[in-house]
């Protein structure tokens, strides 16, 4: 019965993605941005009702741009899971462009690219992020710049703060969590490490145990003539502090 389950939202995962597949190609160029916004943020929130995964909100998340969303990385999920709280442009590593279907809903989304092997790349980013965050947008980074365990937060590289320092727009950091639904601590169902296959974690998500996805939104910050390096390092404690906050409450 688990495997038929596990198949059968395979396949409405499968259907829903062609549908936002088309829903982009076809439809987004005929829509205003607040449209498409709006329809990223419903389509992300009912693909995690189909995986089986409730989403749990807490804090305030933002009513307009421009502010940039500071968050931990844990996997794949992680888009998924802040689309459905708060839509919002992500920069994301320039392999999810070519990735089948995945590629086209990512850039639907909005996503902007960068290419980490080349250090010169980064520049080029935080221009088309300070446009972005200029034109009142919500844009979101994960300065530890890949998947961690869940547990312990990489360190965080300030690249990519610089575009919120250079037109002084606020920061708010966001805390990611999966939570297992039994025990309430961190479940490894959706990690996505090392060679982990996109496939072989989202089998594990859906076949492992049940668990919840938490997305906390902290108080907004400015960078209060910190440089970025200061700032993502204050950052970094400020998210510590608030998946910690939240794991102590699970006990």
């Amino acid at each position: 019965m688990k495997l038929l389950q596990v198949v059968w939202r395979l396949w409405r995962a499968l259907l829903h993605a062609i549908g936002g597949w088309f829903t982009i190609t076809v439809l987004f160029p005929r829509w205003p941005q607040q449209r498409r916004e709006a329809t990223v943020q419903a389509w992300s929130h009912h693909m995690l009702q189909i995986l089986g995964i409730p989403l749990q909100v807490q804090g305030t998340p933002p009513l307009h741009g421009p502010v940039l969303l500071v968050a931990n990385h844990i996997s794949w999920l992680d888009i998924l899971a802040m689309h459905a709280a708060r839509y919002c442009r992500f920069v994301s590593k320039s392999d999810v462009k070519h990735w089948p279907l995945l590629g086209t809903l990512a850039t639907g989304g909005g996503t902007l690219y960068i290419e980490r092997e080349k250090r010169r790349d980064a520049m080029r980013v935080v221009h088309h992020m300070r446009e972005s965050l200029a034109a009142g947008e919500v844009v979101a980074v994960f300065p530890e710049g890949t998947t961690g365990d869940g547990r312990e937060l990489l360190p965080f590289h300030g690249n990519l703060i610089q575009a919120a320092i250079s037109i002084d727009a606020p920061v708010q950091p966001v805390a990611l969590r999966f939570i297992d639904r039994e025990t309430g601590g961190d479940s490894d169902g959706p990690l996505y490490l090392g060679d982990d296959t996109l496939l072989g974690s989202l089998w594990r998500t859906l076949a492992g145990p049940p668990f919840i996805a938490q997305v906390r939104f902290g108080d907004v910050q400015h960078a209060a003539g910190r440089d970025r390096r200061t700032w993502a390092n204050d950052l970094r404690g400020t998210l510590q502090r608030l998946r910690q906050e939240v794991a102590e409450a699970q006990q």
